[in-house]
């Protein structure tokens, strides 16, 4: 029989990147039809216009982190499964720090993988405390890059043996059809918009393009992200759309205030010549847009933050300083300039290891191991 799974996490139709991330992982993992989502429900979620695909498994449970407590039911439901996999992220669980997964932790009857999408390389004394409990407490614990597993070995007291690397997971994008024509080169930027996302560089960049015959179009694909847009309303955005047109560059410009189901994005992805990714995060050590862009063969021009120093030093990509807008434009430049380039860089485009398949497998690789560390040893040794 094969293992059944468990999922705490965040789960569409919110509107999150984890919530996305759970859903392709879970799906994959549901080949008995026997898997289930414990989801994390806060009270200011957005949720809506994401369809989950056939095979995606139900919601069992939802834990209202607005409840004191939601822990307890959630461990319950967690434990009907042969192995639970938890989703941690900063801002999802209630406490300080999200020290409310602990208890949960702690109450599982059954192997437990905690998936880390964030590994602060400075965090504060509880943020540390907190996720060393986590990672003690675990069965087993992956991270999503090798720059995070080194982070969590040197910064944190966390037992290297638990810690597995497994990539993040992109989509088929080969399915959708021939890729789109189109007149002007085209430049993309994808995901929930908000301060960091580095966008205003992007633009400069375009500013410094527009002697190129044709001149490059730049789609800003995204919503705004619920947090800033709750204490900020769309301000950022605003502050873009201003810049543009000083910069001379509004008609260069497609904003898409839409969240994108997945076959929208991968029509998307396949019509840019380039993905751009202006981030001024130093800290990202997991990037989807960045997976999904290299899974379906564009080439990227990345600002060096760690996931996109990992990834693409040897492959499918360049790397420019942080809030460097020329030599984002020279980079975009180069690719734009010599198709040779842009093929030799996506060698590893594609490759069947970045796959959801291939990923999953790797994950039910580890929850078989967890299993049989755990099967009696009345059943192995005669009476």
């Amino acid at each position: 029989m094969p293992a059944t799974y468990g999922f705490l996490s965040t789960y569409p139709p919110t509107q999150c990147g984890l919530a996305t991330f759970n859903a392709a992982l879970a799906t994959h993992l549901n080949t008995s039809g026997s898997a289930g989502v414990v989801r994390l429900l806060a009270s200011d979620s957005v949720s809506g216009g994401i369809e989950l695909e056939r095979n995606a498994p139900r919601v069992v449970h939802t834990w209202h982190t607005d409840t004191p407590g939601g822990w307890v039911a959630a461990a319950n439901a967690l434990n009907r499964y042969d192995v639970a996999i938890l989703q941690h992220e900063y801002g999802i669980y209630p406490g300080d720090a999200g020290a409310e997964v602990l208890p949960l932790l702690r109450a599982l009857k059954v192997p437990s993988i905690v998936v880390l999408h964030t590994v602060l390389s400075h965090p504060d004394p509880l943020q540390r405390q907190v996720l060393e409990r986590i990672a003690g407490t675990a069965d087993a614990v992956v991270t999503m890059t090798d720059t995070a597993r080194q982070r969590l070995t040197t910064g944190y007291e966390v037992d290297p043996r638990k810690i597995s690397v497994i990539p993040h997971g992109a989509g088929s994008h080969d399915t959708t059809g021939p890729r789109e024509d189109h007149d002007r080169p085209h430049l993309l930027t994808w995901g929930l918009l908000g301060p960091g996302k580095g966008i205003e560089w992007a633009l400069q960049a375009l500013a410094l393009l527009g002697d190129l015959d044709p001149a490059p179009v730049y789609t800003v694909a995204g919503r705004t992200h619920p947090k800033v847009l709750e204490q900020f309303g769309d301000a950022y955005r605003d502050s873009l759309k201003a810049l543009a047109a000083s910069l001379g560059v509004t008609d260069a410009v497609r904003w898409l205030d839409v969240y994108l189901d997945q076959a929208e994005l991968s029509r998307l992805i396949r019509s840019a010549d380039v993905v751009v990714l202006p981030y001024d995060s130093t800290e990202q050590v997991t990037s989807g847009v960045l997976i999904e862009a290299v899974g379906a063969g564009v080439p990227v021009v990345a600002t060096e933050f760690p996931h996109a120093v990992e990834l693409l030093a040897d492959g499918p990509g360049l790397l420019v300083p942080h809030q460097d807008p020329e030599g984002m434009a020279a980079a975009t430049r180069r690719l734009l300039a010599d198709p040779g380039i842009a093929g030799r860089l996506t060698g590893l485009a594609g490759g069947p290891t970045l796959r959801w398949p291939a990923v999953a497998a790797r994950y039910q690789a580890l929850a078989g191991r967890l299993l049989a560390d755990r099967t009696p040893l009345a059943a192995t040794v005669p009476a």
